[in-house]
């Protein structure tokens, strides 16, 4: 078992070229000599190695780092072409890999960019083995996950037998193969599969194909059923390319598969937040298909006694965000995966309370749901508080019988924030019913106090109330119950407190709530994460710190009142702290200071809207761990110069927002590109001139996924949709303004060009009157419409929308 541990170390250590880290890392030097060298030696590790050069070192443990350089010298020994971008891109600004990283990059957008025809010597290589992906019979799981140049002929490449690539006949069909496979038609050539067997790899349980949209899950499918019999869990995350008809394809092929993860992001439109002003369908002509089964219309209007589909091992289903999922999806859902226990249908818009509800009484197993920004609503409640009875009568059960037999009485997780089709009174019947839940977020309902008294639940580790109107002696009754509580939301709560201006009768109310509940929660130390808003303040985090010793985030929203001593003392009263979110509040220098200087776990921090005497002088230390910041009129002082010893300073950010800096300039795109080229996330807004001279940098970012400028100067091209989207092939999300176009106006790309994107929106400010001729807005509002611009597996959906303020 030791070896194969150490095989496994070395693997990481060889594959990531991590040689200088182990250098200076005190254990390395005591690996013995014969044991590091078997390892590297042995044939189920993944990468090859120089053994000539190997066996010529003496034994001596500084030789165990030469072991590690050998492999430098030799470029095919990393598939540099397979590495994941976002790590590839990430490595650009280190001293010690990155001339791997550009290589990395290069080859990867070789792979995405050249067609697919012709010799393979167009690739600079003379044979296919850089683009096998390495599995060997010990291989668990699969992860390709934002590796977009994966295509079909690289994974079915992967699973063919190495001797393939040897044989000069059977090496001429894998090249015509890949040859034909690289048009963005999916009526490609078939491979032949009766000339050439795939390699089955009966351990693999696991496979990640999120973000790999160049790769067709008709043919995955193929492929993973006939190498990977014993596949349980499949997540193919963000992929528009899969559309119903594949995800039956899915569980039709998959017996055994348990776990199915086909997440979206979710639609900006939600009707709770936006007035839709209008909606159309563009017309654009459908990709062409062609799939070894019925078409993804047949399945809407085929009866579905008709497939007679087989039972089903799908324990997991997450569908979020996916607007193509609408009742008849949920009905053959709820007759084909019978054993069915976590569904996961956030913001899928297009389902109804009805589809919902009839779901529910068919999957009876069912013990987490989540249906945020759904139209989940009475018949819901009332599907999940009905007592679960084959027959289907339950008028002689017994009320309390029914209660225990009841879906709800089984859950234990339950997320339906935003759904506004929730009467009060429906939750006081639910919430009497969950005495098991684990996990609750009732965000934006109509959550009135007695529904919270009538929940009797003990287990609580997550509850939500954001947003809602319940009162401090509510949300005492339920905290005191549930002492194991990790995770408390209670943000935008205007009643959490007496509705009065005094700041001392609030403070002193709170304290009473907390006074009661101190008691408990010197018992636990298990909170990690609070949200708080209105009524939070000074003394409320005084009277809260027996239990803020464990906690990982804390969220300061509108209306919480926290002084410079609390903001002082936090890094001692939390030292766990990563992620801090301050909205609205006072804070100093020397305070912010403090915070970066001491909490060396800090992963997040966010200060939007923050009043006090901020300068760089807080951002000049060291801060290795933080991986996003968000700074939102908070720095109009920001020039280039402090960009520059920001990105010096916070060298491993992967999510950049910025807001309000007027002083920056084209300039900074340079800065900001070359100091974090592993950004996966950048917002700039209302920031000087960033984009007056266009964009041409920020495409450096070659990892990026959500990308917003607006604001920031009208130098924006006509053609920055379709540019962006092809120079960063991960972009899924885009936001802009049409005041930044430098012609007044975008180019919408059609469906075969967008590459991976799945969400632009384009606002209109008050001064500028809107490209898709819309009426000029009122002068009071800003931002008021948006076109949002949604694509789907099958079409674009142009939707015009104006913000509810």
């Amino acid at each position: 078992m030791l070896f194969y541990i150490c095989t496994d170390w070395a693997l990481v250590i060889v594959e990531m070229h991590p040689h200088m880290w182990a250098k200076h890392n005190m254990f390395f030097k005591r690996i013995p000599h014969e044991l590091l060298l078997s390892s590297v030696k042995h044939p189920h590790l993944t990468v090859d190695s120089n053994m000539e050069n190997l066996e010529c070192q003496s034994k001596d443990e500084d030789n165990c780092y030469e072991i590690l350089k050998q492999e430098k010298k030799a470029a095919t020994k990393i598939r540099l072409d397979l590495l994941a971008l976002w790590f590839a891109a990430g490595k650009r600004n280190s001293s010690h890999f990155r001339q791997l990283a550009e290589e990395s990059i290069a080859s990867i957008f070789r792979l995405l960019t050249i067609p697919l025809m012709g010799s393979q010597d167009i690739f600079g290589y003379s044979d296919l083995q850089h683009l096998k992906i390495r599995l060997t019979e010990y291989s668990k799981k699969v992860d390709l996950s934002n590796c977009p140049q994966i295509t079909p002929a690289i994974l079915l490449l992967s699973l063919l037998p190495s001797s393939y690539i040897m044989d000069p006949a059977k090496k001429k069909i894998i090249e015509k193969f890949f040859i034909n496979s690289g048009g963005p038609s999916k009526d490609r050539h078939v491979f032949p599969q009766r000339l050439l067997q795939t390699t089955t790899f009966e351990v693999v349980q696991e496979v990640d194909i999120s973000k790999c949209w160049r790769l067709l899950i008709e043919h995955a499918v193929d492929y993973f059923c006939k190498s990977f019999p014993c596949l349980r869990i499949l997540k193919a995350a963000y992929l528009l390319n899969i559309g119903t008809i594949s995800f039956l394809q899915l569980l039709e092929k998959f017996p055994l598969v348990c776990e199915i993860d086909l997440t979206v992001d979710s639609t900006p439109v939600i009707p709770a937040l936006f007035t839709i002003l209008s909606s159309n369908p563009a017309l654009i002509p459908p990709v062409p298909q062609k799939t070894s089964i019925i078409n993804h219309k047949a399945v809407e209007i085929m009866p579905f006694y008709k497939f007679g589909p087989p039972l089903s091992n799908v324990t997991r289903l997450t569908l979020e965000g996916r607007t193509d999922v609408c009742d008849s999806v949920l009905l053959y859902i709820s007759r084909f995966c019978v054993s069915l226990c976590h569904l996961n249908i956030k913001g899928c818009i297009s389902v109804t309370d009805v589809g919902i509800s009839d779901l529910i009484c068919r999957c009876r197993k069912l013990n987490s749901i989540v249906v945020c920004d759904t139209s989940f609503g009475i018949n819901s409640v009332q599907a999940l508080s009905s007592a679960i009875s084959d027959g289907g009568n339950t008028s002689s059960v017994h009320s309390r019988e029914k209660h225990l037999n009841s879906v709800a009485s089984n859950l234990q997780e339950l997320h339906m924030g935003g759904c506004k089709g929730v009467s009060d009174s429906s939750l006081l019947e639910l919430m009497s019913q969950t005495q098991l839940l684990k996990s609750l977020c009732l965000r934006g309902t109509d959550l009135v106090d007695q529904a919270l008294y009538n929940f009797l639940g003990s287990s609580l580790e997550m509850l939500d109330v954001s947003n809602t109107k319940i009162s401090g002696a509510a949300l005492a009754h339920v905290v005191h119950r549930n002492l194991s509580l990790k995770c408390l939301k209670a943000k935008d709560c205007r009643n959490l407190f007496p509705d009065n201006s005094c700041i001392e009768k609030r403070e002193c109310c709170f304290f009473s709530l907390h006074e009661e509940l101190h008691a408990e929660f010197r018992k636990t130390y298990s909170l990690e994460e609070i949200e708080f808003g209105w009524g939070f303040s000074t003394s409320s985090l005084s009277d809260m710190e027996p239990i803020m010793m464990s906690l990982k985030t804390i969220h300061i929203g509108l209306g919480g009142m926290l002084g410079e001593d609390a903001l002082r003392k936090l890094p001692s009263t939390c030292p766990l702290l990563e992620k801090i979110i301050l909205h609205f509040q006072v804070i100093s220098d020397a305070t912010l200071t403090n915070m970066v200087s001491s909490l060396i776990n800090l992963q997040e921090l966010s200060l939007c809207y923050c009043f006090g005497d901020i300068s760089m002088s807080s951002f000049k230390f060291s801060m290795q761990s933080l991986t996003k910041l968000r700074l939102e009129r908070v720095t109009p002082w920001m020039t280039n110069a402090d960009l520059l010893i920001l990105s010096q300073s916070c060298k491993n950010l992967v999510e950049l927002s910025l807001l309000g800096c007027p002083s920056l300039n084209s300039d900074s795109q340079e800065i900001i590109s070359h100091g974090w080229p592993g950004l996966i996330s950048i917002h700039l807004e209302e920031c000087g001139e960033v984009t007056s001279n266009g964009v041409s940098a920020f495409f450096n970012c070659k990892a990026l996924e959500d990308l917003l400028l607006r604001h920031n100067g009208p130098g924006l091209q006509r053609n920055f949709i379709l540019k962006a989207a092809s120079e960063m092939p991960l972009l899924r999300k885009l936001s802009l303004d049409v005041c930044d176009a430098s012609e007044g106006d975008f180019d919408i790309p059609d469906y075969a060009n967008r590459y991976s994107l799945s969400t632009v929106k384009i606002a209109r400010c008050k001064s500028q009157r809107c490209a898709f001729n819309l009426p000029a807005p009122p002068r009071r509002s800003v931002h008021v419409e948006s076109l949002v611009l949604v694509w789907n597996s099958r079409d674009l959906t142009r939707t015009v929308v104006k913000e509810r303020l």
